[in-house]
């Protein structure tokens, strides 16, 4: 069987700066029949590395040349593959759980310009007391706030007239998801790359971007410069093959470059959910735990808040 390896030179910039800089480099390839981009792809696996904020490659040649074992090329680890099965752990326990929502109340600004909730009683508890035997009481209340309040899901139906609503989600693509968390509070610029993802391989995952924005959930700051997953890093994940994709900031876009909403437009095209305005990111270890958020199941709507929290690994 004919072996190929790449020859090149490389620079790779992280999203936290600094960088690296490789002459001559030697990569082991699945195959000859590979793009520049997969090449960058498989040298941030080979070495490893995370928070990847671009890679460039110059002086690329493709040989014919016998493998000399690169990591990142050929079949999954037998670590990732025991980790799938479940192995090492006792069987029915439970591990700690993490909330990862905002609590709801009357008056929360969750974004700008879209109303705060409101909560009024339907039926007081002094009141039920003629409708019920004595010493039993209840209490009745009304909410009314919009889909877009708290931390919450968007279903495609939040994107497109024709995408599935609330009702239509798989709950297995929302319960129990393996997630996967990028440490991103120091990284340099807003947006968010599709090199930041290129060292894990997140096929059914929920990717959870920890970004420290949700410190200014409620103040008049959270609105303002907060950090987006961009065009790019949509279109990867989606590739990737994830199945939710969440933020601990104000929104997966950019708000403030005009009315384009890429991110969403993307992900929800592809049936990834998204959910926005998390917290308590930094208590979920970047792998290993599992995550869950669900929605009620409302016909004809596309958004609504969700309880999300995550399952840490047994220890």
């Amino acid at each position: 069987m004919t072996e190929y390896r790449a020859h090149f030179d490389a620079e790779i910039d992280f999203v936290n700066g600094g960088g690296l800089r490789a002459e001559g480099f030697r990569l082991d390839l699945p195959s000859a029949d590979v793009t520049e981009a997969q090449v960058g792809e498989l040298l941030v696996r080979h070495l490893g590395l995370a928070l990847v904020g671009r890679v460039a490659l110059s002086n690329l040649e493709i040989v014919e040349e016998a493998h000399r074992g690169s990591r990142g090329v050929g079949d999954a680890s037998t670590d990732a593959a025991a980790a799938s099965a479940g192995l090492g752990t006792s069987a029915g326990a439970r591990g700690e759980l993490v909330d990862l929502s905002h609590p709801i109340r009357a008056g929360l600004v969750t974004y700008p310009g879209i109303p705060a909730p409101t909560i009024t009683p339907h039926l007081t508890r002094e009141a039920s007391r003629e409708h019920y035997a004595p010493g039993t009481e209840f209490a009745i209340d009304l909410i009314t706030m919009a889909g877009n309040t708290g931390t919450y899901l968007d279903s495609p139906y939040h994107r497109y007239a024709e995408g599935g609503d609330l009702a239509s989600l798989d709950l297995a693509t929302l319960v129990g998801v393996p997630a996967e968390v990028f440490r991103l509070t120091d990284a340099a610029s807003r947006g968010i790359p599709a090199e930041v993802f290129l060292d894990r391989d997140l096929a059914g995952t929920a990717v959870l971007l920890h970004t420290g924005w949700s410190r200014h959930f409620g103040t008049p700051e959270y609105a303002h410069g907060s950090p987006f997953l961009t065009e790019t890093g949509a279109r990867h994940l989606v590739d990737a093959g994830v199945a939710i994709v969440g933020i601990d900031a104000l929104n997966i876009d950019d708000t403030e470059s005009g009315g384009e909403r890429p991110a969403h437009s993307i992900l929800l095209a592809a049936g990834v959910h998204v959910v926005e305005h998390l917290t308590a990111l930094e208590r979920v270890p970047v792998r290993g735990a599992t995550f869950t958020a669900v929605p009620p199941r409302v016909e004809g709507f596309g958004t609504f808040p969700v309880r999300a929290f995550a399952e840490l690994p047994v220890r």
